[in-house]
């Protein structure tokens, strides 16, 4: 009967040390993207489509995939056309570039726009099974640096930073009129 207690006590303690296996829900807020919103120039308060829109980052051969579903050899892949785009920053850095070509797919009306942004970073806890996600932070006066690598004009017209605070997708960080 002893033996009996003893192993159903054992048993019992080999239960109660197990822990629930811990998993990360796909709606959890993991780390956002910089949100970026077209505007018509000459009507700025209406958004206006980027066409053929591809973003290229530091050390980035082929750009930024917006079309996931398409093969990697695919142009398109790597293209957008709409009002809006989101974009990743660096967490282990306080400055990322990257490179806006407009009409990236027609040849002969091509233009580039390069921006330069700086921030700060700051890692918030999440969850156990999640872990940490890092919210960022727009740095100085002139958080960002617009040059033009072409030559030409800039495509960009205006650049207006909307909310310095990256913690989340849900709004619009940065307004490019063109």
């Amino acid at each position: 009967m002893k033996k009996l207690i003893s192993l159903l006590l054992l048993f019992t303690f080999g239960l109660s040390s197990c822990e629930k296996d811990d998993i990360c829900d796909a709606n959890t807020p993991t780390t956002p993207r910089l949100v970026i919103t077209f505007y018509d120039i000459s009507n700025p308060t209406k958004t206006k489509n980027v066409t053929n829109l591809k973003v290229i980052g530091d050390a980035m051969e082929n750009g930024i995939v917006f079309n996931e579903s398409l093969a990697e050899d695919d142009p398109l892949r790597y293209v957008t056309s709409g009002s809006t785009v989101s974009i990743p920053l660096k967490v282990n850095d306080e400055t990322t570039t990257f490179k806006f070509i407009n009409n990236s797919l027609n040849t002969t009306s091509i233009n580039t726009d390069v921006i330069k942004f700086n921030y700060t970073t700051q890692n918030v806890y999440v969850s156990r099974a999640c872990g940490f996600k890092t919210i960022f932070q727009m740095r100085g006066t002139l958080p960002f640096v617009q040059t033009d690598p072409d030559g030409d004009t800039l495509w960009m017209t205006e650049v207006d930073l909307v909310n310095p605070n990256i913690k989340s997708e849900n709004e619009t960080h940065i307004k490019v009129y063109f």
